[in-house]
C-alpha cells in the first residue's frame, strides 16, 4: 500500500494536495489504461496526470490514491528546453537528486518505485504523464519500457478525443443557444419569414430568407416553380409530399429538413416550417406561411459527433475484456446501460440481451461465487467503495472460467447506482497460479506433498492435538531397503520408477483425510488423525504386504519392494511435529538395524 501521508509530494509538485486539485469530465478510456497498468506492471497504483501552469491535475488513476500528485519531470525539461527521455524509470527514489527537498537537504517521503511516461499530442504537444508508483524496489527491462510507451500513447490518444469532445459540446451549447436567439428574433420581426399564395403559386420571402442562400433583398422571383428549381435533386419529392399531406389536412404543420440551392451553386440543409393559415370553405389550401432555419453546421456538427462514438466505441470494443456501464435502482433492478463488444467473449451474451435486464449474466454465475458476487455489490453500492471480484463463470462454449471485475460506484439522483468499470478474462492466470501452486507443494516424480507442505500439514494437525479436537494421530517414516543397491544394479530412472510405484502402493493403504509424503530420497512419511499404535501397526504391514505382492516390472524381472518403518504418536507437549517425525525417525532406524523389512515402536 502507498503511504498516504498529506506531506507526501509536498516539494516534487509545488506542494500541491491531490485534494486540491479540481474535478475533471471521467474518462473510461484513462480508467481502463490506469487499471490495464495497474495489474500489468503488479504495481501499487497508476496515474494518468495533466500538466498545466498551476502543476498536475488528476485525470485517472487505479490503486492506492496517493496523498499529492507525483511532479511531472517532462513539464520541467520542457521549461528549461532540455530533452528527456519518454520514459523515466526510477527504481530507488531515495538515491535520486529530484526527490529531495532543496533548501534544507532533507529527503521527501515518497515511494521507493517511480516510472512515468510523457503523454504527446500528434503535433508533439506534452499533455501530462503515465505514472506508475510502488513502495518495493524494482527495475524496468525493454520490454516492459516498451508496453509503458503502448500505455502512454492510448492515454494520449483518449485524451486528445476527450479535449475534441468538450469542444463539440460547447460547440452544441453555443449552436443551441444561437438557435433559441434566432427564433426569438424571427418572432419578433419576421426574419426567415416565407409566405406562400397556394391558389397564384407565388411565394414571398423575407430579406433574412434571401441572405441564408446569397441573395440580396432584390433578388429572386417569387415563382413557386423556382422554388422547386432550387431543392435538391434527391429530396424534391419527399418535399412535395409532405407539402401535400398538410394541404390535405393530413398532417397538422409542415416540417422538413431537405438541401437546397444557393446562389453561389452550394447546397445547404435548411428546416422549413409552416402551417396553412388560410383554406376555403371546400377545405383546399389557399395560404400558408412558414419559417427557414439553416441547419448545416448543426448537421455537420452531429456528424463530427457520430464520428467521435464511432471512434470511442471502436476502442473499447478493441480493449482486450468487457468495458461497461452498469446501473441498479434503489430496489436492487440491475441493468447494462452500456457495453463493450467484449461482453461476446467475457460472458457469451450479447449488449441487447443485458440492456434491460443483468439477469442473464447473473445466471451465468458460478454457484459457489453467486452469493460472493451479489454481495460484494451490495456493499459497493452502500460503502460507494470501488468493486473488485474475482469470480467463477460457466459459458456454453467456453466452460468454467475465471474473470475478474473493477468499477467505480457513484450515487445517481434517484437513489440508485451508477458503476463505470472493466472485467477481465484471469482464466490463464489462476491457471498458472495453480500451477506455481503445485510445483511449491508437489513433489513432481511422487505426486505426494513434498517435505515443505508435508510438515505445514502436520504442524496443522499437532495443532489439533493440544487442542483435544482430535483423539490422537499416529506417525510413521517409511524408508525403502536396499534402494542404493537397487539404483546401482538397474540405474536411477528404475529408482525412480520404484519411487513412484512405491508412491502408488502408500496411496492405496490410507485414508482420506491422512496427511502422506516424500521426505526426500527412499524415505516418506505418515500421519495418521484419530489412530491408535495398533491401527498403525496394521497399516505399516498392509504397506509392507502390498510392496511385496506388487512388485516392479521390469522387462522380464519382477522386482519386489521392502520396506521399514519406524512409528510413534504426536504428543500435545510436542514443540513442534518434527520432534515426533524424529522419534518415528529413531524407530526407522532401529528396524533399519534389526535386519530391516521391520516396524519398530519408539521407546524411551
Amino acid at each position: 500500500m502507498l503511504t498516504t501521508d498529506p506531506d507526501y509530494y509536498a516539494v516534487a509538485s509545488g506542494g500541491l494536495s491531490a485534494d486540491d486539485v479540481p474535478p475533471l469530465t471521467a474518462s473510461p478510456e484513462c480508467d481502463a489504461v490506469t487499471r490495464l497498468a495497474r495489474v500489468h506492471f503488479g504495481v501499487a497504483a497508476a496515474l494518468v496526470t495533466l500538466s498545466d501552469g498551476h502543476g498536475p491535475r488528476l485525470q485517472a488513476a487505479d490503486g492506492a490514491l496517493p496523498g499529492a500528485l507525483p511532479p511531472d519531470l517532462f513539464a520541467r525539461s520542457v521549461r528549461v528546453g532540455k530533452a528527456l527521455d519518454t520514459v523515466v524509470v526510477i527504481p530507488d527514489t531515495r538515491d535520486d537528486s529530484r526527490f529531495f527537498i532543496d533548501p534544507q537537504g532533507v529527503a521527501a517521503k515518497w515511494p521507493r518505485f517511480f516510472a512515468t511516461c510523457a503523454l504527446t499530442a500528434a503535433d508533439g504537444r506534452h499533455m501530462g504523464a503515465l505514472c506508475l508508483l510502488d513502495d518495493a524496489f524494482r527495475t524496468f527491462d525493454e520490454g516492459q519500457r516498451a508496453f509503458l510507451r503502448d500505455l502512454a500513447v492510448l492515454a494520449a490518444q483518449a485524451l486528445v478525443r476527450a479535449h475534441k469532445d468538450t469542444a463539440l459540446r460547447d460547440r452544441v451549447a453555443e449552436l443551441e443557444a444561437d438557435q433559441e436567439l434566432t427564433m426569438l428574433a424571427l418572432t419578433g420581426s419576421g426574419t426567415g419569414v416565407w409566405d406562400r399564395n397556394v391558389v397564384t403559386g407565388e411565394i414571398h420571402y423575407s430579406p433574412a430568407w434571401k441572405a441564408i442562400l446569397g441573395y440580396e433583398p432584390h433578388e429572386l422571383s417569387n415563382r413557386i416553380e423556382d422554388a422547386y428549381q432550387r431543392l435538391h435533386p434527391d429530396d424534391l419529392e419527399h418535399v412535395k409530399a409532405t407539402m401535400q399531406a398538410h394541404f390535405e389536412n393530413r398532417t397538422d404543420t409542415y416540417a422538413v429538413e431537405h438541401r437546397i440551392r444557393c446562389k453561389d451553386g452550394t447546397y445547404r440543409w435548411i428546416c422549413s416550417r409552416g402551417k396553412v393559415v388560410s383554406r376555403d370553405r371546400d377545405g383546399h389550401a389557399r395560404r400558408m406561411v412558414g419559417t427557414t432555419t439553416d441547419i448545416t453546421a448543426s448537421r455537420e456538427l452531429a456528424a463530427q459527433l457520430q464520428q467521435t462514438i464511432g471512434l470511442i466505441t471502436n476502442l473499447t470494443d478493441e480493449v482486450p475484456g468487457l468495458v461497461f456501464q452498469y446501473r441498479e435502482s434503489a430496489d436492487g433492478h440491475g441493468f447494462f446501460s452500456y457495453t463493450s463488444d467484449g461482453i461476446r467473449d467475457i460472458y457469451e451474451v450479447t449488449p441487447e440481451q443485458v440492456a434491460q435486464s443483468a439477469g442473464p449474466i447473473e445466471a451465468l454465475i458460478d454457484p459457489r461465487d453467486a452469493a460472493a458476487y451479489r454481495q460484494s455489490l451490495v456493499e459497493s453500492a452502500a460503502n460507494l467503495t470501488p468493486w473488485h471480484l474475482e469470480y467463477r463463470v460457466r459459458l456454453p462454449r467456453q466452460g468454467l472460467c475465471w474473470r475478474q471485475g473493477d468499477a467505480r460506484p457513484q450515487r445517481m439522483p434517484d437513489g440508485g447506482t451508477l458503476w463505470h468499470g472493466f472485467i477481465t478474462d484471469s482464466t490463464e492466470r489462476k491457471r498458472i497460479e495453480a500451477e506455481l501452486h503445485e510445483l511449491a507443494t508437489i513433489d513432481h516424480l511422487t505426486q505426494l506433498p513434498n517435505r515443505r507442505h508435508f510438515m505445514i500439514q502436520s504442524e496443522a494437525e499437532l495443532v489439533r492435538v493440544r487442542r483435544g479436537d482430535s483423539l490422537g494421530a499416529a506417525v510413521l517414516m517409511l524408508d525403502l531397503d536396499h534402494f542404493k543397491a537397487l539404483n546401482d544394479r538397474w540405474g536411477h530412472a528404475l529408482g525412480d520408477r520404484a519411487l513412484s510405484h512405491f508412491a502408488r502402493l502408500l496411496r492405496l493403504e490410507v485414508r482420506e483425510g491422512d496427511i502422506v509424503g516424500r521426505l526426500g530420497g527412499e524415505e516418506f512419511a505418515a500421519v495418521l488423525p484419530e489412530t491408535d499404535t495398533d491401527a498403525a501397526i496394521a497399516l505399516g504391514r498392509r504397506v509392507q504386504r502390498r510392496a511385496a505382492e506388487t512388485p516392479l516390472i521390469h522387462g522380464d524381472n519382477r522386482i519386489a519392494l521392502a520396506v521399514s518403518i519406524g512409528i510413534d504418536r504426536m504428543l500435545a507437549t510436542d514443540v513442534g511435529a518434527y520432534q515426533s517425525l524424529a522419534r518415528g525417525d529413531s524407530a526407522l532406524y532401529l528396524a533399519k538395524e534389526r535386519g530391516r523389512n521391520r516396524i519398530e515402536i519408539y521407546h524411551e
